[in-house]
């Protein structure tokens, strides 16, 4: 039976309809203009109230409002909106049966290097709409291994399969597909040793850290620009060109462009293609814009740099955040297809999935469900919160990626996940007026350095207003904060561990200490200023003694050698950390 509006009712039924509308834009003008307001149409409109509408509405505003919305009486409150689009599958008869099995065109290398992306490309038909008409993949094999690889449509007859051979050897493959001329097509192609700075995809090492394939830890401090790839070509290089004299080592992005605050431009081009009208083919990809993102991955790749790459996000005003299952799931099958022969690439399902309220946890399940299918390599796979942090016990997330400050926690979520623990946006340096774009390069700093000692990674962002808007946590460009050679610094600290990595060592109840047990421990005083600290490790094993200034991103190693106990004189300023070092 119909209901009356209240403050459990959808944003959007309510703005949907005639008599709701006007009051809800009388009491949220300013809220319901915002650019990130379109998926939060799914949100309970007393939810949206309680989050978003701070001084914009008091308590007496606030009941009035429900008291208006009440008096319209009952109404049919359905979906905030529906999609109707069927399930497009692969034609069976997209080619007459006259055409000859395996007839297509075909060009592959004859060797790649281990963990480079070998790609076969196929000359077929281009009829119809092959982006869905058609089906292609290959299958790998070699000394037992059997590896299927789904492939995409490329444009102008040209179908491509990516495969990233896991090892080394003469490896044999044959095509299928719903196209008879691109079925049954075999062939073989060595995977050689790599070369200098082939190290492999990064994957989840003892528990809480990462590595590469071929055992060379990666340490993931990471910075953030969202939309940095829907931005001109000029400043695209240049966040290239900056991103060149960093230590940075990931870098999230988002696949598709952001609508927000100081970021409001429209992009040249979309993951989909655009009609006369202005409207986007959900059927058709727009492979201008694939091409670029695989450009820009592979100079992150020259860089050293891992593509942490969000799916989706809500902070949209083109419709990309609600596009229904059927469109979602063939976007992201064929986004995987594209992109996991890359070792460098990782995959987020989302940056704050909890605003998302076009989707459930069942559709965030389904879609990962893809991701991991059609992923042949195994990247690194998590999910972003917005306040509700995700389960990420389930078995396809490989590491946990948090939306927070609470450094506290990490043992709490080291102990409860077991996986890595990734702070991935913790807020950003920068100037602006919001608190989570305002953070000192100190305070920034400190985050990362509390975290490290503690067994966890967290990243950065710069967020300092400029007249063209070019903010980087948004477009990239240049950066202009203290933060990240001190990052930098500290990535220093972390990769001399005899492990690359630091762990979480016995703690004094006011200094944390991290690091290697009995080989090599780093404590880290933040914020405090000891004159001294007077030191304790077990006797038989001497040390050498580093006073690191984290600020000033020095090192002083002391001539006294530490064994059992020993006082350390500190110049008593924050940010200092000692370090302790075992003599061979």
């Amino acid at each position: 039976m119909p209901e009356t509006f209240s403050a459990g009712s959808p944003v959007g039924v309510i703005l949907d309809d005639s008599e709701g509308a006007p009051i809800l834009r009388r009491y949220l003008p300013d809220l319901l203009a915002q650019p990130y307001f379109l998926p939060l149409r799914h949100m309970p409109v007393g939810e949206l109230v309680s989050v978003f509408g701070g001084s914009r509405l008091d308590a007496d505003a606030s009941q009035q409002l429900w008291a208006d919305l009440a008096a319209l009486g009952p109404k049919t409150q359905g979906p905030v909106s529906e999609h109707v689009e069927s399930l497009i599958t692969p034609r069976t008869d997209y080619e007459p049966e006259s055409v000859e099995r395996g007839s297509a065109g075909v060009s592959y290398p004859t060797a790649v290097e281990r963990w480079e992306a070998f790609e076969l490309e196929l000359r077929g038909p281009r009829h119809a709409n092959p982006f869905v008409d058609v089906d292609v993949a290959a299958r790998f094999t070699l000394a037992g291994a059997d590896v299927r690889v789904g492939g995409f449509y490329d444009g102008d007859g040209r179908y491509v399969v990516r495969f990233m051979p896991p090892s080394e050897g003469e490896w044999s493959f044959i095509t299928e597909s719903t196209a008879r001329s691109l079925d049954g097509i075999a062939g073989r192609f060595t995977a050689q040793r790599p070369g200098v700075g082939n190290r492999g995809n990064v994957r989840v090492d003892d528990e809480f850290h990462f590595v590469h394939a071929s055992g060379e830890p990666f340490v993931p401090l990471g910075t953030t620009a969202y939309a940095w790839t829907h931005q001109s070509i000029a400043l695209q290089e240049r966040t290239i060109k900056t991103l060149a004299t960093t230590g940075f080592t990931k870098l999230r992005m988002c696949l598709f462009p952001k609508s927000y605050d100081f970021n409001l431009n429209e992009p040249d081009s979309f993951p989909f293609e655009r009609t006369e009208d202005g409207t986007f083919d959900f059927a058709r990809f727009d492979l201008s814009y694939f091409r670029n993102l695989e450009h820009r991955i592979h100079q992150l790749l020259q860089l050293g740099i891992e593509a942490d790459l969000i799916l989706f996000h809500p902070y949209d005003r083109w419709g990309f955040s609600d596009l229904g299952k059927v469109v979602d799931d063939r976007l992201v099958s064929y986004v995987v297809r594209r992109l996991a022969a890359f070792r460098n690439v990782w995959w987020s399902m989302a940056n704050e999935y909890d605003l998302l309220r076009s989707k459930s946890l069942e559709d965030w399940e389904r879609l990962a469900g893809i991701v991991t299918k059609e992923d042949h390599v195994g990247h690194l796979i998590s999910i972003h919160n917005w306040v509700t942090l995700y389960d990420h016990s389930r078995p396809w997330i490989t590491h946990s990626s948090i939306q927070g400050n609470a450094v506290d926690k990490i043992p709490e979520w080291r102990s409860t996940w077991g996986k890595p623990v990734v702070i991935d946006e913790c807020g950003y340096e920068g100037d602006l007026p919001y608190g989570w774009g305002n953070l000192t390069g100190e305070e920034l700093t400190r985050l990362h350095w509390e975290a490290a000692v503690r067994g966890a990674y967290v990243g950065h962002g710069e967020t300092y207003l400029n007249a063209a808007e070019e903010l980087w946590w948004a477009k990239g460009g240049e950066l202009v904060g203290a933060s990240p050679q001190r990052i930098a610094f500290l990535r220093s600290v972390i990769e001399a561990s005899p492990t690359g990595h630091l762990e979480p060592l016995p703690s004094d109840g006011d200094l944390p200490w991290g690091g290697v047990a009995e080989r090599y421990a780093v404590g880290y005083f933040g914020a405090r200023q000891p004159r001294y600290r007077d030191v304790q490790r077990r006797p038989g094993t001497r040390y050498h003694i580093d006073v690191i200034d984290t600020w000033n991103m020095t090192i002083e190693r002391l001539p006294d050698v530490l064994e059992g106990s020993m006082r350390v004189e500190l110049p008593a300023r924050p940010h200092m950390a000692i370090r302790l070092i075992a003599v061979d």
